[in-house]
């Protein structure tokens, strides 16, 4: 591996589409200690549009195999592609001897998360989950409110993640093959599950509702799931694209106050409009018109509590975990067990919606 004389670390992007031209190709380069040395994509437009934003020294690759071949001139894999290549493509990378970082969700099953884990302690590699909504900023504000106990104990937990997508975009994500583990279980109900176990550790109970909404969509667009952790806390998840009105982001309520908090992180819009970590003057910071309040027994949306300044986020601290975790052994940001152990709530959330049933984890 190289980085050992500290030369940069060669990363291997798998799939260009809004998974690695918006987050990951950009946060790979603007990590010290990374560069991105191959993008796999059988795309030419994508080709090209790759060496358009990180130079004709790029190189570009059709398929997996590509680079499985020259695994020695490579230090880092990233899986960005659809998710029913993930487990297959994780598995070739460790099997010839690469790190892997996977887009969520690592699988469609806990057990195949949990092989792949398996796989990886086996050979002694890394094996990473991007998990980046935990470097969102109102996450990060969220953390640091628990951890200086001014909410006190945390009753409920409440998180959404809505949209108001009433036209289906079609592609595989919305896609009613199972196969292509799509629908906003898995997409987003990924993050928010991953948030909430973080937060609040393991769960016990998982009670989910999941609908298709609009005309002609084939998976899920509209689920909600209520998770009992094993502390007590409930948390309340909902991910939607039919929400005319949406809700607050977090809504976390203890025995002394709650914070609420609107509106979504800047990274994703940043990051889709062409801004660039390192270029920005103040990456992830929101106007203080977007932060939440603090406060109990009043709305905040008529003036109760106080305002909670946002933290700023930082995407960029995940690629710089991994960096640090390749080249010095420091710990790795996302585990695949942590992945899974969201996995496991993901399928109790699609037995109980689909049962009608509470499932006991």
């Amino acid at each position: 591996m190289t980085g050992m004389t500290g030369t940069p670390l060669r990363v291997g992007l798998v799939g260009y589409g809004l998974a690695g031209s918006v987050f990951h190709a950009p946060l790979i380069a603007a990590t010290e200690g990374l560069t991105l040395d191959t993008v796999v994509t059988s795309n030419p437009e994508r080709q090209e549009q790759a060496r358009a934003e990180f130079g004709d020294s790029l190189r570009c690759a059709a398929t997996p195999d590509e680079l499985w071949a020259r695994a020695d001139e490579l230090d880092l894999i990233v899986i960005a592609s659809p998710n029913k290549t993930h487990v297959p493509i994780a598995t070739a990378a460790l099997k010839a001897g690469l790190p892997v970082v996977v887009d969520k969700p690592i699988a469609g099953t806990a057990a195949e998360a949990r092989e792949l884990a398996a796989l990886a302690d086996e050979r002694g590699l890394l094996l990473s989950v991007f998990q980046n909504r935990r470097w969102d900023n109102d996450f990060l504000t969220v953390r640091k409110l628990l951890a200086e106990g001014e909410l006190g104990d945390i009753w409920r937990f409440e998180s959404r993640f809505e949209r108001w997508r009433p036209q289906p975009k079609g592609g595989w994500r919305e896609s009613g093959d199972p196969a292509e583990i799509g629908g906003l279980l898995y997409d987003l109900g990924s993050h928010v599950v991953d948030q909430a176990l973080v937060l609040f550790g393991s769960a016990t109970s998982v009670y989910a509702e999941s609908d298709i909404r609009r005309p002609g969509a084939r998976t899920d667009d509209d689920t909600f799931i209520a998770i009992t952790h094993a502390n007590g806390v409930r948390s309340h998840l909902y991910v939607s694209a039919t929400t005319a009105q949406l809700g607050p982001r977090f809504r976390v309520l203890g025995s002394q106050a709650g914070y609420v908090k609107y509106g979504l992180d800047p990274q994703e819009a940043d990051l889709r409009e062409g801004k660039r970590p390192g270029t920005a003057a103040e990456w992830g910071v929101e106007p203080e018109s977007l932060w939440g309040r603090v406060g109990s027994g009043e709305s905040p949306l008529t003036g109760g509590g106080r305002p909670e300044p946002t933290l700023p986020g930082a995407y960029p601290a995940y690629y710089a975990a991994i960096a640090a975790a390749l080249r010095d052994g420091a710990p790795n940001p996302v585990t695949a067990h942590e992945a899974a152990a969201a996995l496991d709530v993901l399928e109790a959330a699609r037995r109980s919606a689909r049962d009608g049933v509470t499932v006991t984890l």
